[in-house]
């Protein structure tokens, strides 16, 4: 673990971050976090992930009524990750736009 690291006798948080190609700021803001006992094993008993499954690309009928010509939302999906990342995804979207934003959170 990155924080780890930076806890050794002699070590250089600035140093580390250039190791694992890391903002030394991020690194910080880590340790902070480490040292409130917001990292690590107690933080992961928190969190519950939920499973996802990236199926086929299928082709969906576009809606063809007043509303969606008017460009209201026909549905939404919002996904909020930890660190203030929210991802939000409003009226119909491309499939594979969807796709690639699930892949995307899997690196």
């Amino acid at each position: 673990m990155i924080v780890e690291e930076t806890l050794e006798a002699g070590s250089s948080v600035a140093r580390v971050a250039m190791k694992h190609g890391v903002n030394a700021n991020q690194v910080f803001k880590w340790r902070r976090l480490h040292e409130a006992g917001r990292l690590g094993p107690r933080a992961a008993r928190e969190v519950q992930l939920l499973p996802v499954r990236v199926a086929e690309e299928q082709e969906l009928p576009r809606p063809q009524d007043s509303a969606a010509a008017a460009g209201v939302s026909s549905g939404s999906m919002h996904i909020e990750l930890p660190g203030s990342v929210r991802i939000s995804l409003e009226g119909h979207v491309d499939p594979a736009m969807v796709r690639a934003v699930l892949q995307s959170l899997r690196s």
